[in-house]
Protein backbone atom coordinates (compact mmCIF):
# COMPACT_ATOMS: atom_id res chain seq x y z
CA UNK A 1 0.00 0.00 0.00
CA UNK A 2 1.21 3.48 -0.85
CA UNK A 3 0.83 6.54 1.34
CA UNK A 4 -2.27 8.48 0.29
CA UNK A 5 -0.64 11.82 1.03
CA UNK A 6 2.86 13.21 1.35
CA UNK A 7 4.38 16.23 3.07
CA UNK A 8 5.65 19.17 1.05
CA UNK A 9 8.73 21.22 1.87
CA UNK A 10 6.63 23.79 3.76
CA UNK A 11 4.87 21.17 5.89
CA UNK A 12 1.60 21.11 3.93
CA UNK A 13 0.15 17.72 3.02
CA UNK A 14 -0.77 16.84 -0.57
CA UNK A 15 -2.74 13.78 -1.76
CA UNK A 16 -0.48 11.36 -3.63
CA UNK A 17 -2.79 11.01 -6.65
CA UNK A 18 -4.47 13.98 -8.30
CA UNK A 19 -6.99 14.33 -11.10
CA UNK A 20 -5.72 16.30 -14.08
CA UNK A 21 -8.48 18.22 -15.86
CA UNK A 22 -6.71 19.38 -19.02
CA UNK A 23 -9.09 19.44 -22.03
CA UNK A 24 -12.15 18.71 -19.90
CA UNK A 25 -14.75 21.22 -21.06
CA UNK A 26 -16.23 23.86 -18.80
CA UNK A 27 -19.64 22.27 -19.34
CA UNK A 28 -18.58 18.93 -17.86
CA UNK A 29 -15.66 19.76 -15.51
CA UNK A 30 -17.86 20.52 -12.49
CA UNK A 31 -19.68 17.20 -12.80
CA UNK A 32 -16.44 15.26 -13.33
CA UNK A 33 -14.86 16.85 -10.26
CA UNK A 34 -17.97 16.25 -8.18
CA UNK A 35 -18.05 12.58 -9.20
CA UNK A 36 -14.32 12.29 -8.51
CA UNK A 37 -14.81 13.62 -4.99
CA UNK A 38 -17.52 11.02 -4.41
CA UNK A 39 -15.04 8.35 -5.61
CA UNK A 40 -12.47 9.54 -3.08
CA UNK A 41 -10.29 12.02 -4.99
CA UNK A 42 -9.10 14.96 -2.93
CA UNK A 43 -6.58 16.55 -5.30
CA UNK A 44 -7.36 18.46 -8.51
CA UNK A 45 -5.00 20.04 -11.02
CA UNK A 46 -6.16 22.76 -13.40
CA UNK A 47 -4.64 25.87 -14.99
CA UNK A 48 -5.43 29.29 -16.39
CA UNK A 49 -4.64 27.83 -19.82
CA UNK A 50 -7.24 25.06 -19.40
CA UNK A 51 -10.09 27.55 -19.09
CA UNK A 52 -12.03 25.43 -16.57
CA UNK A 53 -10.89 26.77 -13.18
CA UNK A 54 -14.31 28.14 -12.26
CA UNK A 55 -16.03 24.87 -13.18
CA UNK A 56 -13.55 22.88 -11.09
CA UNK A 57 -14.20 25.21 -8.16
CA UNK A 58 -17.94 24.81 -8.61
CA UNK A 59 -17.60 21.02 -8.54
CA UNK A 60 -15.67 21.21 -5.28
CA UNK A 61 -18.16 23.68 -3.78
CA UNK A 62 -21.11 21.45 -4.67
CA UNK A 63 -19.50 18.54 -2.85
CA UNK A 64 -18.65 20.66 0.19
CA UNK A 65 -22.25 21.86 0.49
CA UNK A 66 -23.70 18.33 0.41
CA UNK A 67 -22.51 17.19 3.81
CA UNK A 68 -21.16 19.05 6.83
CA UNK A 69 -18.52 16.33 7.14
CA UNK A 70 -17.05 17.33 3.77
CA UNK A 71 -14.28 19.75 4.73
CA UNK A 72 -12.45 22.31 2.60
CA UNK A 73 -9.14 21.44 4.26
CA UNK A 74 -9.45 17.89 2.94
CA UNK A 75 -9.40 19.07 -0.70
CA UNK A 76 -6.23 20.16 -2.50
CA UNK A 77 -6.77 22.60 -5.39
CA UNK A 78 -3.91 23.39 -7.77
CA UNK A 79 -3.87 25.87 -10.62
CA UNK A 80 -1.15 27.25 -12.87
CA UNK A 81 -0.45 30.77 -14.08
CA UNK A 82 0.52 31.53 -17.67
CA UNK A 83 3.57 33.80 -17.79
CA UNK A 84 3.71 36.74 -20.18
CA UNK A 85 6.63 39.17 -20.59
CA UNK A 86 5.48 42.51 -19.22
CA UNK A 87 2.21 41.06 -17.96
CA UNK A 88 0.58 42.10 -14.69
CA UNK A 89 1.13 38.90 -12.74
CA UNK A 90 -0.32 40.25 -9.49
CA UNK A 91 -3.58 40.97 -11.28
CA UNK A 92 -3.45 37.60 -13.03
CA UNK A 93 -3.04 35.75 -9.74
CA UNK A 94 -5.93 37.72 -8.26
CA UNK A 95 -8.06 36.58 -11.23
CA UNK A 96 -7.08 32.97 -10.54
CA UNK A 97 -8.27 33.39 -6.97
CA UNK A 98 -11.51 35.13 -7.95
CA UNK A 99 -12.43 32.14 -10.13
CA UNK A 100 -12.60 29.97 -6.99
CA UNK A 101 -13.12 32.58 -4.30
CA UNK A 102 -15.73 30.38 -2.62
CA UNK A 103 -12.93 27.93 -1.75
CA UNK A 104 -11.21 30.58 0.37
CA UNK A 105 -7.72 29.97 -0.97
CA UNK A 106 -5.64 28.20 -3.61
CA UNK A 107 -3.68 25.28 -2.17
CA UNK A 108 -0.94 25.30 -4.80
CA UNK A 109 -0.11 27.84 -7.50
CA UNK A 110 2.47 26.97 -10.16
CA UNK A 111 4.23 28.84 -12.94
CA UNK A 112 3.02 26.87 -15.95
CA UNK A 113 6.32 26.98 -17.82
CA UNK A 114 9.75 28.62 -17.88
CA UNK A 115 8.96 30.31 -21.20
CA UNK A 116 9.35 34.07 -21.35
CA UNK A 117 12.89 34.43 -20.03
CA UNK A 118 14.55 34.95 -16.67
CA UNK A 119 13.06 38.37 -15.90
CA UNK A 120 9.53 37.11 -16.55
CA UNK A 121 10.07 33.95 -14.51
CA UNK A 122 11.40 35.75 -11.45
CA UNK A 123 8.88 38.58 -11.71
CA UNK A 124 6.06 36.05 -11.80
CA UNK A 125 7.48 34.17 -8.83
CA UNK A 126 7.75 37.41 -6.86
CA UNK A 127 4.04 38.04 -7.41
CA UNK A 128 3.31 34.46 -6.34
CA UNK A 129 5.27 34.98 -3.12
CA UNK A 130 3.17 38.08 -2.43
CA UNK A 131 0.03 35.96 -2.86
CA UNK A 132 1.33 33.56 -0.20
CA UNK A 133 1.96 36.49 2.13
CA UNK A 134 -1.59 37.73 1.46
CA UNK A 135 -3.00 34.32 2.40
CA UNK A 136 -4.85 33.61 -0.86
CA UNK A 137 -2.28 30.95 -1.83
CA UNK A 138 -0.87 28.34 0.55
CA UNK A 139 2.02 26.90 -1.49
CA UNK A 140 3.83 27.78 -4.71
CA UNK A 141 5.95 25.92 -7.21
CA UNK A 142 6.87 25.52 -10.84
CA UNK A 143 5.99 23.41 -13.86
CA UNK A 144 8.02 22.25 -16.85
CA UNK A 145 11.18 23.63 -15.21
CA UNK A 146 14.55 22.18 -16.06
CA UNK A 147 17.39 21.99 -13.56
CA UNK A 148 18.86 25.30 -14.71
CA UNK A 149 15.56 27.10 -14.11
CA UNK A 150 15.28 25.69 -10.59
CA UNK A 151 18.88 26.64 -9.81
CA UNK A 152 18.16 30.13 -11.11
CA UNK A 153 15.22 30.42 -8.72
CA UNK A 154 16.96 28.91 -5.69
CA UNK A 155 19.91 31.29 -6.10
CA UNK A 156 17.68 34.35 -6.56
CA UNK A 157 18.20 36.88 -3.72
CA UNK A 158 14.47 37.62 -3.66
CA UNK A 159 13.47 34.06 -2.78
CA UNK A 160 11.29 33.92 0.33
CA UNK A 161 9.11 30.88 -0.30
CA UNK A 162 10.84 27.91 -1.89
CA UNK A 163 9.07 26.00 -4.66
CA UNK A 164 7.49 22.89 -3.18
CA UNK A 165 6.66 21.20 -6.50
CA UNK A 166 7.95 20.85 -10.05
CA UNK A 167 5.20 19.48 -12.29
CA UNK A 168 6.66 17.75 -15.36
CA UNK A 169 5.85 14.91 -17.71
CA UNK A 170 7.28 11.72 -16.23
CA UNK A 171 6.54 8.13 -17.24
CA UNK A 172 8.60 4.97 -17.88
CA UNK A 173 9.46 6.23 -21.38
CA UNK A 174 10.42 9.72 -20.18
CA UNK A 175 11.91 9.19 -16.74
CA UNK A 176 14.03 12.37 -16.57
CA UNK A 177 16.24 10.67 -13.98
CA UNK A 178 18.69 13.55 -13.52
CA UNK A 179 15.97 16.19 -13.18
CA UNK A 180 13.88 14.11 -10.78
CA UNK A 181 16.96 13.32 -8.69
CA UNK A 182 17.87 17.01 -8.55
CA UNK A 183 14.36 18.00 -7.45
CA UNK A 184 14.43 15.33 -4.75
CA UNK A 185 17.82 16.58 -3.54
CA UNK A 186 16.27 20.02 -3.01
CA UNK A 187 13.16 18.69 -1.26
CA UNK A 188 10.98 19.58 -4.25
CA UNK A 189 8.23 17.05 -4.94
CA UNK A 190 7.74 16.00 -8.55
CA UNK A 191 4.20 15.90 -9.87
CA UNK A 192 3.91 13.71 -12.97
CA UNK A 193 1.50 14.85 -15.62
CA UNK A 194 0.57 12.58 -18.54
CA UNK A 195 1.57 9.53 -16.44
CA UNK A 196 -0.56 7.35 -18.72
CA UNK A 197 1.01 8.64 -21.94
CA UNK A 198 -2.48 9.26 -23.33
CA UNK A 199 -2.75 5.51 -23.84
CA UNK A 200 -0.06 5.47 -26.53
CA UNK A 201 2.10 2.87 -24.74
CA UNK A 202 -0.52 0.53 -23.34
CA UNK A 203 0.32 -2.21 -25.83
CA UNK A 204 3.92 -2.47 -24.64
CA UNK A 205 4.61 -6.16 -23.84
CA UNK A 206 6.06 -5.51 -20.37
CA UNK A 207 3.14 -3.32 -19.38
CA UNK A 208 0.57 -5.81 -20.65
CA UNK A 209 2.36 -8.68 -18.93
CA UNK A 210 2.47 -6.94 -15.55
CA UNK A 211 -1.17 -5.88 -15.83
CA UNK A 212 -2.16 -9.47 -16.58
CA UNK A 213 -0.09 -10.76 -13.65
CA UNK A 214 -1.62 -8.25 -11.25
CA UNK A 215 -5.13 -8.65 -12.64
CA UNK A 216 -5.42 -4.93 -13.21
CA UNK A 217 -5.55 -2.28 -15.93
CA UNK A 218 -2.42 -0.96 -17.71
CA UNK A 219 -3.32 2.50 -16.40
CA UNK A 220 -3.20 1.20 -12.84
CA UNK A 221 0.26 -0.25 -13.42
CA UNK A 222 1.52 3.10 -14.72
CA UNK A 223 0.04 5.04 -11.81
CA UNK A 224 1.51 2.52 -9.38
CA UNK A 225 4.89 2.93 -11.11
CA UNK A 226 4.69 6.68 -10.45
CA UNK A 227 3.86 6.13 -6.80
CA UNK A 228 6.70 3.62 -6.43
CA UNK A 229 9.08 6.25 -7.81
CA UNK A 230 7.95 8.78 -5.21
CA UNK A 231 6.11 10.88 -7.79
CA UNK A 232 2.66 12.46 -7.49
CA UNK A 233 0.80 11.28 -10.61
CA UNK A 234 -1.96 13.36 -12.16
CA UNK A 235 -3.90 10.96 -14.41
CA UNK A 236 -6.66 12.54 -16.47
CA UNK A 237 -10.03 10.99 -17.28
CA UNK A 238 -13.64 12.08 -17.43
CA UNK A 239 -14.93 8.52 -17.60
CA UNK A 240 -16.66 7.82 -14.29
CA UNK A 241 -15.66 4.14 -14.11
CA UNK A 242 -12.04 5.01 -14.87
CA UNK A 243 -12.04 7.63 -12.14
CA UNK A 244 -12.46 4.87 -9.58
CA UNK A 245 -10.13 2.47 -11.36
CA UNK A 246 -7.31 5.02 -11.46
CA UNK A 247 -7.72 5.86 -7.79
CA UNK A 248 -7.65 2.16 -6.92
CA UNK A 249 -4.04 2.13 -8.17
CA UNK A 250 -3.11 2.71 -4.52
CA UNK A 251 -3.76 -1.01 -4.08
CA UNK A 252 -1.61 -2.19 -7.01
CA UNK A 253 1.90 -2.74 -5.68
CA UNK A 254 4.80 -3.39 -8.01
CA UNK A 255 7.91 -5.33 -7.01
CA UNK A 256 11.45 -4.45 -8.07
CA UNK A 257 11.27 -6.82 -11.02
CA UNK A 258 8.11 -5.13 -12.31
CA UNK A 259 9.62 -1.68 -11.98
CA UNK A 260 12.82 -2.73 -13.72
CA UNK A 261 10.79 -4.18 -16.60
CA UNK A 262 9.01 -0.86 -17.07
CA UNK A 263 11.97 1.49 -16.64
CA UNK A 264 13.37 2.94 -19.87
CA UNK A 265 15.79 5.63 -18.66
CA UNK A 266 17.50 5.80 -22.04
CA UNK A 267 14.33 7.13 -23.70
CA UNK A 268 12.97 10.67 -23.89
CA UNK A 269 9.70 9.95 -25.66
CA UNK A 270 7.48 12.79 -24.48
CA UNK A 271 3.76 12.59 -25.26
CA UNK A 272 3.17 16.23 -24.33
CA UNK A 273 5.02 19.50 -24.84
CA UNK A 274 8.68 19.94 -23.91
CA UNK A 275 10.13 23.19 -22.61
CA UNK A 276 12.41 22.14 -19.74
CA UNK A 277 15.28 23.36 -21.94
CA UNK A 278 13.84 26.84 -22.53
CA UNK A 279 16.26 29.78 -22.50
Amino acid sequence: MYEKSVTLLNGKRIPSIGLGVYAISTSSAAQVVHEALKCGYRHFDTAEYYGNEKAVGNGISAWLSEDKNNKREDVFYTTKIWTQPGGDMTRNIRERFEKVKQLGYIDLLLIHSPLGGKETRLGTYEAMQDAVDMGIVKSIGVSNYGEKHIKELLSWPGLKHKPVVNQIEVAPWIMRVDLVDYCNSQGIKVQAYSPLGQGAKWDHPSLKSIAAKKGCEPAQVLISWSLAKGLIPLPKTQNISRLQSNLDSYNVELDEEDIKALDRPELHDNQSWECTDAA
